[in-house]
Formats: structure tokens, C-alpha cells, sequence
């Protein structure tokens, strides 16, 4: 059975506001969940005017308080830049508030340029991806510890620096841990840790089906996961027609065409797209763009996912879609879950 699951990136457009973002993204968030859709990630970015979502964890309880059964989670918190003990304790919160309902999906991209990077640290430190893994442990120590799954004595040795420490609001439950990764790096990490993993198939395409492959082969289990459990991760745009599919799409090519470029801004419109002054050159990136996604009518966007599912071992599709105007990617969402055979519960 498909499993359809909801990647915003809360996406400013030219000539909105970040206000006006956030609004879309609960009033998309209310239509994947009338539509079926499992999950809700909200993705981590820093000191950008394309997108309105900087704080995962903030947004995570707007979209869990505007709908009822849908799961909400990160998509993802960038973990180098915090402190495990402070994640833990977000997440804490969100599973108190929203019982059965919270993911934390992490990952170690830095989520902006290396001046946003220095400036998101708590102290002089640089940004470090090799203390990843420690991060990620003490995180799962953190949580496991807070709901009893460690035991009575916590989750840390008592010759441990942290032993007695406890995130709080402790109490039954854990939300859902998953890495994100676009490589190996990631998948050896979720595969260490007995973590779900899901692949950033929009952002590396090159890279195959070997992170997955090397997620299952290195599988540890553990308290919360048994067996793996992978999940993709694939930017789509769908519309009753191929022509308007690829008119809509129009103006997303032509924002990462432009932040391939070291350009990007807000979204720009689909007038501003299809009239755009392209060089040769522009054409043969914009060639390259339209390929890391997928768009045409619902039956083909259905058929490249399900060939990409067989091709990958997944039938876990976690859809990213950007559209200039709300509507369209509101009925975007809606085509594909309706072509996939999803349903509301």
C-alpha cells in the first residue's frame, strides 16, 4: 500500500509576504490531511527570502493545532546547530500536546550560507557534521530516557556527565525519529541508530539507489524499529493536463535555476517564467532543472513514482511541491492522492 506524505517548505512568492506563506502552509496542511496524506514535514531554512520556514519546531504546533489526525513533523530540524537536550525538550512538548501525532525528522545540512551558520551557534564554536552521531545519540538518550524506555535509572550510565539530567515534560510516548540525508553519509547514520530514513531523491538524484541500499544492508535495531523503514523523498507538480502542468512548473525552474545561479529570491510568477529573456545557457541549466522533478498529469506522475518506488525498494513517497499560486499546489496535492489511490481515514 502507498504511503503519501506531505515536504513544505513554506515558499514566499514575489510580491507576497511570509505571512501570507505561513497562512498557505496550514491551509495546505488541512487539504493533504482531507486528502489522506500520512504525514506533514516542515522544513528548516535560514537567512532566505524564499521561504518563510526557519523554525520547524514553531510551525510543527501551528499545523498539529489546525488539524486533527494528520502526523506533523521536521523535515528537518538541522540538528549540528543545537543542543540535543533542547531538541529533545521541543519534542517533548509537541508529543505532550499532540499524543501520537509528532515526528522529528533531523538532519546535518546547515540549512543556510556559513554566516548563518556561525550566527546559529550557541557560542564560538564552528559548525561540526563530525559530532553528528554524538548529537544523535545523546538526542535518542534524551527522549528514550523521558518517556521510561530507559529504565528507572535514565537513560545515562551514572559515571555519565549527563546522568540524572531528564528532558521534561517527561511522560508516555516518543515521537517518530527519522534521518533525512541525500547520501550515504545520512543513511549509515539512520542505519546505526535503528532510525527511519528518508532520501532527498529532489536534491540528488545521482546518487541512486545506493544511501537506501546501504540504510537497509547496515540496519541496526532498536527500541522503537525492528526492521528498516525507508521512505523518498520527490519534488512533483501535477495538473489535469501536461501543458498546464509544465506551465505551472514554470515558475519553480525558474527559482532554482536562478539559486543554482547564486540568484534565488522569492518564487517568481508563471507570466514572469514563461517570459523570461533565457540565454543558451540558461536553457541547458533549465533542461537539468526540469529533470529533478517530475510533472504532467496525475496517471504520469503516478507512473514515474511507482517505477521510482520499484526501482528504490520504497512505497513511502514524501511529495514536494512549490507553485506560485496556492490553488495550484493545494490541487496538485489533491490529483496526485487521488491518482495514487489514497483516501482520507
Amino acid at each position: 500500500m502507498v504511503t503519501l506524505s506531505v515536504l513544505d517548505q513554506s515558499p514566499i512568492r514575489k510580491g507576497g509576504t511570509a505571512a501570507e506563506a505561513i497562512a498557505n502552509t496550514i491551509g495546505l496542511a488541512q487539504a493533504a490531511e482531507r486528502a489522506g496524506y500520512s504525514r506533514y514535514w516542515l522544513a528548516e531554512h535560514h537567512n532566505t527570502s524564499s521561504f518563510a520556514g526557519s523554525a520547524p519546531e514553531v510551525l510543527i504546533g501551528a499545523v498539529a493545532g489546525a488539524t486533527t489526525h494528520i502526523r506533523v513533523g521536521s523535515g528537518g530540524v538541522m540538528l549540528p546547530h543545537y543542543s540535543p537536550l533542547k531538541v529533545a525538550e521541543c519534542f517533548r512538548v509537541l508529543e505532550t500536546l499532540y499524543p501520537g501525532r509528532i515526528d522529528l525528522g533531523l538532519g546535518r545540512a546547515p540549512g543556510g550560507d556559513l554566516r548563518t551558520t556561525r550566527a546559529l551557534q550557541p557560542g564560538p564554536q564552528a559548525y561540526d557534521v563530525g559530532v553528528f552521531p554524538q548529537q544523535v545519540e545523546l538526542l535518542r538518550q534524551f527522549l528514550e530516557d523521558s518517556t521510561g524506555l530507559a529504565g528507572e535509572e535514565g537513560g545515562f550510565p551514572s559515571d555519565h556527565p549527563y546522568a540524572g539530567l531528564h528532558a521534561s515534560p517527561r511522560g508516555p510516548g516518543l515521537p517518530d525519529l527519522w534521518m533525512l540525508g541525500s547520501g550515504g553519509d545520512g543513511a549509515l547514520i539512520a542505519a546505526q541508530f535503528g532510525m527511519a530514513y528518508c532520501f532527498a531523491h529532489f536534491i540528488n538524484q545521482d546518487a541512486g539507489t545506493e544511501p537506501l541500499e546501504l540504510y537497509r544492508r547496515n540496519f541496526r535495531a532498536s527500541r522503537n524499529l525492528t526492521s528498516p523503514k525507508g521512505a523518498i523523498a520527490v519534488s512533483a507538480t501535477v495538473a489535469e493536463t501536461e501543458e498546464e502542468a509544465k506551465r505551472i512548473a514554470a515558475s519553480r525552474n525558474l527559482w532554482v535555476m536562478h539559486l543554482l545561479q547564486n540568484r534565488a529570491g522569492p518564487f517568481p510568477s508563471i507570466e514572469e517564467a514563461l517570459n523570461y529573456p533565457y540565454t543558451e545557457e540558461d536553457r541547458v541549466l533549465l533542461r537539468a532543472v526540469e529533470q529533478r522533478g517530475f510533472t504532467g498529469t496525475p496517471e504520469q506522475v503516478r507512473g514515474r513514482l511507482l517505477a521510482l518506488g520499484e526501482a528504490y525498494g520504497v512505497d513511502d513517497f514524501v511529495i514536494l511541491t512549490i507553485t506560485y499560486d496556492q490553488k495550484d499546489r493545494v490541487r496538485s496535492y489533491e490529483l496526485l492522492a487521488e491518482a495514487m489511490g489514497v483516501t482520507a481515514s
